[in-house]
């Protein structure tokens, strides 16, 4: 039986960016081992992510939520989103992270967090949401299950290799945000 907890989704405040940072360093190493070279997984550290991350929480129009474990008072997971950065017209807003701690994937959170996403984009107007997803990702039908369907390919350079990437992309942001039915 699950242990449940109360988790609490919130936009990120500068407290936070060292475990937004550790949540990133361990859930890559975690899912992309195999994937992307160990060398570079074991190079990452959660000081250079945590500087990464303290810029990108004050660059305008981008937003980072978090989802906090409150029995613990710790973020387990996060979503970074704003303004599509490379990609044709008719692509307005971008999530370039959403990540959650292995341990608490199955249970909605990550689910929780992109609704979330689509709620706040909706409220800025946005027409669509769209993800740029590694290829070899293992949790790649996450994103198919929530109602995105793949738009695109490109590549992606990670350390020295060239990954293959997909695109994303979500046109109902209201049914996204789980004003209609969707299931997780």
């Amino acid at each position: 039986m699950r242990n449940f907890r109360r988790i609490e989704i919130r936009p990120a405040v500068p407290d936070d960016v060292m475990m937004i940072a550790s949540v990133l360093v361990s859930t890559w190493r975690a899912t992309f081992r195999g994937i992307i070279s160990d060398t570079y997984l074991d190079a990452m550290t959660v000081e250079d992510q945590a500087i990464g991350h303290a810029r990108r929480m004050r660059s305008p129009g981008a937003f980072l939520l978090v989802a906090v474990d409150m029995s613990e008072e710790r973020v387990i997971g996060f979503a970074n989103y704003g303004r599509a950065r490379a990609m044709p017209p008719g692509f307005d807003r971008e999530l370039y992270e959403l990540y959650l701690l292995p341990e608490f994937h199955g249970a909605g959170i990550g689910a929780a967090l992109l609704r979330a996403v689509a709620a706040h984009c909706r409220e800025m107007q946005a027409s669509s949401l769209f993800a740029w997803v590694l290829a070899g990702n293992p949790n790649r039908a996450f994103y198919e299950r929530l109602g995105a369907r793949a738009v695109g390919q490109g590549r992606v350079s990670v350390g020295r290799q060239s990954l293959e990437q997909i695109a994303y992309r979500w046109d109902d942001l209201a049914k996204l945000a789980g004003f209609g039915n969707i299931s997780a």
